[in-house]
């Protein structure tokens, strides 16, 4: 490994290895997305709807305990990007699931 993989991270003062750098930078922009109760939620994870939902312009109720597979964070601490059949664009509020 030669210097010129070192970087100076000004906000700690110290030189850091390029990779662990850049990690940390990337950890730093994330965001926590919880569920209803307080577990953390990340891309990929499937949740349970825990109230009936009505969605606006679909014309149709989710119900109580469906399951909603594969996930995605939007960036937004409060919504998460769905898909489900016969819904296009579906994003729902992390207050409304739970992780299964």
């Amino acid at each position: 490994m030669g210097d010129d993989d070192y970087v100076y991270d000004e906000d700690s003062g110290e030189w850091l290895p390029a990779e662990e750098l850049a990690a940390k930078r990337a950890a730093e922009g994330m965001v926590e997305v919880r569920d209803a109760v307080g577990n953390l939620l990340a891309d990929g994870d499937q949740v349970t709807l825990i109230k009936d939902l009505e969605v606006k312009g679909a014309g149709q109720t989710l119900k109580q305990g469906t399951v909603i597979k594969s996930i995605r964070l939007t960036g937004d601490p409060q919504e998460i990007d769905c898909r489900y059949p016969g819904i296009k664009g579906l994003v729902l509020r992390a207050e409304f699931v739970r992780k299964r």
